[in-house]
């Protein structure tokens, strides 16, 4: 079951590998298209790329430190 990602301008995203050893991809997220947090986003990827990004099953979402310590990370894919 898939868990609807809630997001801001400035936290940060992370897409898992496809596969396992493959890098992580991780960027700020720049733009937020609805006042409810859902997806898309407009991400600046840390390798330089920036884009429309629809998150799939493997993206969770990373608090910035002025968000309370309690909702800083959503839940992993998988519970990890």
């Amino acid at each position: 079951m898939a868990t609807t990602l809630v997001a801001r301008v400035g936290d940060r995203i992370v897409v898992r590998g496809p596969h396992v050893g493959d890098p992580d991809r991780s960027g700020r997220i720049d733009e937020v298209r609805h006042d409810d947090g859902s997806p898309p986003y407009v991400v600046s990827w840390d390798d330089g790329h920036q884009g429309l990004f629809f998150p799939g099953d493997d993206a969770f979402i990373q608090r910035t430190a002025d968000t309370p310590a309690a909702d800083r990370e959503t839940p992993r894919p998988g519970g990890g």
